[in-house]
């Protein structure tokens, strides 16, 4: 988020300065006030577009194999141009990549879920879709323990919908 803020300010400035010379060779046609006018239409135009490109740059930044298969688009009032095309400022992808299975456990696939959110870092969660009872269980915590089998201990399952993305994708790239 402070790197932003730096760029946004950069380019407040960089236009500020570009008008500032145009008002210059101008010899003062340009108003006075175009200068820091321009400068915070700069920043404001980097913001927004910063806000609306983020989700692409993530997506096109991950590896071949990740599939994203939720994503959390956000209107509010103080983007009222948000209300026309909604920010995605959070998402959830599966790495379809890396997906493991154990032989005496062959309807269950265990993957990588990222966690990706606006301003904060991504978390990799492990999980293991069930895909022959749909559910889903995450390997967090310590009380959760892989037999030699492959059965799991100590994990809580969550019943998914038959039509639930992530579940979709793991268990069809199975």
């Amino acid at each position: 988020m402070l790197f932003e803020l730096i760029a946004a300010v950069v380019a407040g400035v960089a236009v500020a300065g570009v008008v500032s010379g145009l008002r210059w060779i101008s010899r003062g046609l340009l108003p006075k006030w175009i200068v820091p006018a321009t400068g915070g239409v700069a920043m404001l135009v980097y913001a927004v577009w910063s806000e609306y490109t983020w989700y692409d740059r993530m997506t096109n930044a991950m590896p071949t194999g990740v599939v994203v298969t939720w994503k959390n688009e956000d209107q509010s009032f103080w983007r009222p141009w948000s209300y026309y095309m909604p920010v995605i400022n959070r998402f959830t992808a599966v790495d379809v990549s890396g997906a493991r299975r154990h032989p005496q456990q062959r309807d269950q696939v265990m993957v990588d879920v990222i966690l990706a959110a606006r301003w904060r870092t991504s978390t990799v969660v492990k999980a293991v879709f069930d895909c022959a009872s749909g559910r889903r269980a995450d390997l967090i915590g310590d009380k959760v323990t892989i037999a030699d089998d492959g059965a799991i201990a100590g994990a809580e399952w969550i019943t998914l919908a038959a039509d639930d993305p992530a579940r979709t994708v793991v268990c069809v790239a199975r």
